[in-house]
């Protein structure tokens, strides 16, 4: 009984502590790329790569989200070969897109088409 008891007591001492908060959380940055409009005229996946590392593949009508340190990125968006017809690898716009990336905000861009290639847009959050 007095082991429960004792338990007991401090097992409600640890919830009367306060929570414990991370450090620095305020030093990342939520990064959203969509492809939800119509404005790319392919059936294709898209890979968005950072820094030159695939990290994501979108189809129509998709979006993901990034949760990155503060400061600049360099984005490139790429048609990735699938099963669907003419999603071969061809010659297209290699280029990255440097992006800066505030701390503690979100920010979102969308794809659309530019020349031979894939842009990104910033575009509002629309929550």
């Amino acid at each position: 009984m007095i082991k429960t008891t004792i338990g007991v007591m401090g097992l409600l001492g640890a919830l009367a502590l306060p929570p414990a908060h991370a450090e620095g959380n305020h030093d990342y940055s939520v990064l959203i790329i969509s492809r939800e409009r119509l404005e790319v005229a392919t059936s294709c996946e898209i890979g968005i790569y950072l820094n030159d590392q695939l990290v994501a593949r979108l189809f129509q009508e998709q979006s993901t989200s990034f949760n990155l340190p503060a400061g600049q990125v360099d984005v490139r968006l790429r048609r990735l070969p699938g099963q669907a017809p003419g999603c071969s690898n061809g010659l297209e716009n290699q280029r990255s897109v440097r992006l800066t990336l505030p701390a503690g905000q979100i920010v979102k861009y969308r794809i659309a088409m530019e020349g031979p290639g894939f842009t990104l847009r910033p575009t509002s959050l629309g929550y």
